[in-house]
């Protein structure tokens, strides 16, 4: 019998009172690009909790998930430029935009598989690229600013940091919680079964296309409204949001946390970003006892670092960082035991 508070358990314990606490670190501290960082980390972690939905638990390699980053995005700033700064109107709207070419995309790439799938989802996300791209009226390849965040009506205000964070990271743990009480219902049971034989599911009497669809429709959904969050967070919306790089960040966030559990995505978002961050300033400090004139020139090449690296984690790491978390847990409870 596993014991019911593992090193995992522990371990998510941890990332979820240090994400709720970090406000206050940065008070004590003043360090207001930690609160920045980490903005973007909880937002940029709900779409990966989105894409996981369908990837993780449905098989479905979305490589156009980006695109209702996006959409998100657009629509809450096109709407701002025109006038509409309510949240009441911008967030349902970037809700049904999103859920709208969800669906779209889904009846026609779901009837395919493998990398026909993935072509059609990366073809659909690059055909709203370049949509946005000519907007000449909404920026073009210049992108939009925001002309303000988004209000509710007095209830909160976004231009608080603080109050913006804790708006990002309660709608990161709803994702994760909507997430859960999907996958463990009947409809997300059969979503898995569809993974792993869609023939036999369909043999038995579930209509595949359906679930799949549904699955479809309520990721970009989810991942729709991280665009609304993230196009608040930088006051900028361009077409670079949905090119097809960022779509395959959000794959390597899942892979790296862990495909099918519910806070790998969280663990790849913050692994992911926290690389991008700072492994540039680790090779430069490595490099300068050495040769301090490239040190600086041998930080712009971190990506050539970070490649392997991650390979390395994903060939030695069955399940992403929260599989090694698994296998640590097993491991110390052998340990324990009498």
């Amino acid at each position: 019998m596993k014991p019911a508070f593992t090193f995992r358990h522990m371990v998510i314990a941890a990332l979820i009172v240090g994400l709720a606490l970090l406000p206050l670190y940065v008070a004590l501290t003043g360090d207001r690009f930690m609160l920045t960082l980490f903005t973007r980390i909880v937002i940029l972690a709900m779409a990966a909790v989105s894409l996981n939905l369908i990837l993780g638990y449905g098989g479905m390699m979305s490589f156009g998930h980006a695109a209702y980053l996006g959409l998100g995005g657009y629509t809450t700033a096109i709407l701002s430029f025109e006038g509409v700064h309510s949240g009441f109107v911008q967030w349902p709207a970037a809700l049904a935009v999103s859920a709208l070419f969800g669906l779209a995309v889904g009846a026609l790439s779901l009837r395919t598989r493998g990398v026909y799938f993935i072509m059609i989802t990366l073809a659909f996300a690059q055909m709203a690229y370049y949509l946005a791209s000519g907007m000449a009226r909404y920026g073009g390849d210049d992108g939009l600013s925001l002309e303000a965040r988004s209000t509710f009506a007095g209830l909160m205000n976004l231009s608080n940091k603080t109050t913006f964070y804790y708006v990002c990271l309660v709608l990161l743990f709803a994702s994760i919680l909507l997430v859960w009480r999907l996958t463990n219902s009947r409809f997300g049971m059969v979503l898995q079964g569809v993974r792993s034989n869609e023939t036999r599911m369909s043999a038995i009497g579930y209509p595949a296309f359906r679930y799949k669809l549904t699955g479809f429709v309520i990721a970009g959904t989810l991942c729709g409204l991280a665009g609304a969050l993230i196009a608040n967070h930088t006051d900028f919306v361009s077409p670079s949001m949905m090119f097809w790089t960022r779509s395959g960040d959000l794959i390597v966030m899942v892979v790296l946390g862990g495909m099918g559990t519910l806070f790998g995505p969280v663990f790849g978002a913050l692994a992911l970003l926290f690389l991008e961050q700072f492994l540039p300033h680790l090779i430069s400090f490595i490099v300068r006892p050495f040769n301090p004139a490239s040190a600086a020139k041998a930080g712009e090449y971190w990506q050539l670092v970070l490649g392997p690296l991650l390979l390395i984690i994903v060939l030695f790491a069955r399940g992403g960082i929260d599989g090694l978390l698994a296998m640590l847990s097993d491991k110390l409870g052998r340990k324990v035991r009498p």
